[in-house]
């Protein structure tokens, strides 16, 4: 909900009061222009009488003139009763970018008699952009939050079927999974109050979080983390639309509760999910459930998958007190981790001319058994994943055959990537084999890595990586342990191969960027109290991996990036990664982008198109869209598919477009497929619009996408639309809309995606807000990469980042309140005055109204 105070209300009021008109002058009409496609429109106001220019902000696309300018600037009315020429003022738009555009004309009258002024006010209203876009795609009814529905027992269960699937792949566990439930007391604490609250709780009542977790409290302090978030999870409710997108993300194997509408309370059949199609999902009930009726409507409950959470807790269930891998210190770091002088034959040549990339291979492969965790900082573009995949080729093609690696990441994709690079680069002798869980869609299996798999009844039977321990693999199998990605995962989560498969001698590496996306925690208790700290973020800050290079640090940080044009490395190095990162990728793939026609400046690959949007909601989806900002993200599409006619010409949306001859063409192929595109926006539905307006150019090929979506992946040009305009309410924007924006890392994960274009499309008004933002606005329009609405600051003034410029923006929006209000008050004094004169009958004259 939006902010709401009195001052709101009484601001609210003064503009209601503002917009009436008085003392028999009367404005008629209204000025709302709609959606327009033109430059320029006008629409006519008709009052008695009227001033001669309006007030309006700078930089405003309204003006104002008089349809007769015979007139004069000044018309005065005496005594009551006197005629008022009836005046027509035009009101004109220009502005040619897309957006939604608001302003207030104040036609002001002043009383000579009593030397006072009265003001009536009109708002001024227009929308450039596609008329069918916003016909297609706008909001088709008005946003009305989800009523909650209270929550019913199941006293009443029918079970649900077992899984065919199961009869013969499950492995029979030699170690116990334990059911771990929520503890009664932790849920009375986790049950009651605010957020605020319940952390000051917790704290009160468990020592663990009284200090940073230590080796004697470790166990302790994960346990009641992973429970306060399973607390949340739980009481999340999930919406069935959005399959296509994985929102909700069903699983095989998934638990759902079905109950008639009118059944009685408590009665219920559980299902299992069996198959996930595009856009829906099949389900296994109980024989007697089939007795139902067509059109027969049902409620839905979605149990929450414990399983994940189970194994983390079985981790830490687990004899493990290695502090050599937890807790390291001084003691623990080797001598030299340079791995000395000796001969690798690299299968990634490219490798050995990177001074950083040879120093952490040679590094992992030289490791002494039993070292502490070796840290592979890898900023974006720097080649982190080819660096832990060479190590691993390296280690495996070694002569001794007691080596084996188990390499792991958080997610499918990032998993997959490793595989199939190993595959291409390890000798046959070397086996491979990819752990898929039985609910994998063997459709979204790489074709390249199905053969690294087991299948058994059409299903991958073998366990994921997190049940080794469980079906009798020993402790101590696995030589080294390798975790990419390390930053997106809970640090439950990397305990689980660490904790079930290491031993004295298993040597770890850690590999991620704590500067980029972290965990995604659901439970603000859970955040607050540190889950969202991942387990390399923690080891960086250890004094052991904070010893100057050469004496042992094991940590390697990578400096050079692959990825890249300069302009677009350039902000997020000097932010976050200290100038330290250097451009070297290839100038024939980041100059590709050079020179093209729609870039405000040839040489410089970034725009920021400003939209002054306006975002919405519609039905009951709290998930915010904009149509602007879809529609312009289509136009920047549909000009980077485009392709020249025979005379070197670009058609893009009906517009011609000529750039010279020469040879530019064949030089800079401006060109892109779909695949080359990427299009970031934080929310569902605009992912959806977006997406399906797409479609309908066919643009099928682009990916649309959150940040969480894109990371570890780049485009050639990344588009982004952060979606958010809302400017009336500025503290809560800051607060609640910009999750997406004023979070440091889903920032440098968005912009450091893109290779040889980035384009993004937002509303400055709300970007302003967060330091971080404007600083970076304030990089592209110094370098004359700015496109659309003004820039909404002062430039020469410096970005202070300790500054809270949500409080700056109230502040004036307080001045315009108080402005407005004077004025009113003024009119009310003026129309006291007036009507005591008007019940006078012997009055011998009325109120002089003159024109202003």
């Amino acid at each position: 909900m939006p902010a709401q105070g009195p001052h709101v209300s009484r601001y609210r009021s003064a503009l209601d009061q503002a917009q009436q008109n008085k003392h028999s002058i009367v404005i008629e009409g209204e000025c709302d222009f709609g959606v327009l496609t033109a430059e320029i429109s006008i629409v006519d106001f008709a009052f008695v009488p009227h001033r001669g220019g309006p007030r309006y902000y700078a930089r405003s696309p309204f003006s104002v003139s008089l349809a007769n300018q015979n007139h004069n600037r000044l018309l005065v009315c005496n005594g009551k009763g006197g005629q008022f020429p009836s005046l027509i003022l035009k009101v004109h738009f220009r502005q040619r970018f897309l957006g939604t555009y608001q302003d207030r004309l104040e036609v002001t009258f002043e009383d000579q008699t009593l030397n006072r002024r009265l003001v009536i006010a009109r708002v001024l209203n227009a929308v450039v952009g596609d008329t069918q876009d916003h016909e297609q795609f706008g909001a088709r009814s008005v946003y009305r939050p989800r009523r909650r529905v209270p929550r019913q027992p199941e006293t009443n269960v029918v079970p649900r079927p077992r899984m065919p699937m199961h009869d013969e792949a499950v492995k029979r566990y030699s170690i116990p999974l334990p059911f771990a439930p929520i503890p009664r007391y932790l849920e009375n604490i986790l049950s009651g109050g605010s957020n605020d609250e319940v952390v000051r709780r917790m704290k009160g009542r468990f020592e663990c979080f009284s200090q940073p977790p230590s080796l004697p409290s470790y166990t302790e302090y994960f346990r009641l983390l992973l429970w306060s978030e399973e607390h949340k999870m739980r009481c999340t409710s999930l919406a069935v639309p959005g399959l296509a997108e994985k929102r909700p993300r069903f699983l095989v194997g998934d638990i759902i509760l079905v109950q008639k509408v009118g059944a009685l309370p408590g009665d219920w059949f559980s299902g299992r999910v069996n198959v996930v199609r595009k856009e829906d999902v099949g389900l296994s009930f109980h024989p007697s459930f089939s007795r139902r009726t067509q059109g027969q409507q049902y409620n839905a409950r979605f149990k929450l998958n414990r399983l994940p959470l189970r194994r983390q807790h079985q981790a830490f269930d687990m004899t493990f007190d290695d502090d050599r891998i937890l807790f390291p210190t001084n003691e623990h770091a080797p001598k030299d981790i340079s791995g000395g002088n000796s001969r690798l034959r690299f299968k990634n040549a490219l490798i050995c001319q990177n001074e950083r990339q040879l120093l952490s291979v040679t590094s992992i492969v030289h490791l002494s058994e039993g070292s502490l965790p070796l840290i592979v900082f890898g900023p974006p573009g720097t080649g982190k994943t080819a660096i832990i995949v060479e190590a691993m080729v390296q280690i495996l093609s070694g002569p001794t055959e007691k080596t084996r690696v188990l390499a792991c990441a958080p997610s499918n994709s990032a998993a997959d990537l490793i595989a199939m690079r190993l595959k291409e680069a390890l000798p046959p002798r070397v086996s491979i084999f990819r752990y898929y869980a039985a609910s994998r869609n063997r459709d979204s299996v790489p074709k390249e890595l199905q053969d690294c798999t087991c299948m058994e009844n059409g299903q991958f039977s073998c366990p994921p990586p997190s049940v080794l321990a469980a079906i009798g693999v020993r402790r101590g199998h696995y030589t080294h342990i390798f975790v990419d990605e390390v930053g997106q995962a809970t640090e439950s989560e990397v305990m689980v191969p660490i904790c079930t498969m290491a031993h004295v001698d298993t040597n770890v590496v850690l590999a991620g960027n704590p500067k980029q996306l972290g965990p995604v925690i659901r439970s603000s208790v859970a955040q607050q109290l540190g889950f969202e700290q991942s387990m390399i973020e923690r080891l960086m800050k250890l004094r052991v991996y904070q010893l100057p290079d050469g004496l042992g640090r094991p940590i390697v940080k990578l400096t050079k990036n692959f990825r890249s044009h300069n302009s677009i490395l350039k902000y997020p190095t000097e932010r976050f990664y200290g100038n330290e990162l250097l451009p070297c990728a290839e100038r024939l793939k980041i100059d590709r982008y050079l020179n093209w026609p729609h870039l405000p400046n040839r040489e410089f690959p970034i725009i920021f198109h400003a939209v002054s949007g306006q975002d919405a909601r519609e039905a009951s989806s709290p998930s915010f869209f904009t149509v602007h900002e879809m529609s312009q993200v289509k136009r920047y599409v549909q000009s980077l598919l485009a392709k020249p006619n025979k005379d070197g010409d670009f058609r893009t949306g009906g517009f011609m477009i000529q750039i010279p001859r020469l040879d530019m063409y064949t030089q800079f192929n401006f060109a892109a497929e779909g695949k080359d595109i990427g299009v970031i926006t934080p929310y569902l539905v605009q992912c959806v619009k977006i997406h399906t307006a797409l479609r309908y150019i066919g643009a099928n090929d682009v990916k649309v996408g959150t940040v969480e979506e894109f990371q570890g992946q780049e485009r050639p040009v990344i588009i982004i639309s952060t979606v958010r305009s809302s400017r009336e309410f500025i503290r809560y924007d800051l607060k609640y809309t910009l999750g997406f924006v004023a979070n440091p890392r889903r920032f440098n994960v968005s912009i450091a995606r893109a290779q040889a274009l980035l384009i993004t499309v937002d509303d400055p008004h709300v970007l302003q807000l967060d330091a971080l933002w404007r600083k970076f606005l304030s990089y592209v329009h110094n370098n004359n990469g700015w496109t659309g609405a003004a820039i909404p600051w002062d430039l020469t003034e410096p970005v202070d980042e300790t500054r809270a410029y949500d409080k700056d923006i109230v502040e004036a929006a307080g001045t315009e309140m108080e402005h407005l209000m004077r004025q009113l008050e003024e009119i009310s004094i003026i129309t006291k005055v007036v009507d005591e004169t008007e019940e006078d009958d012997d009055a011998a004259a009325g109120a002089n109204v003159d024109l202003l």
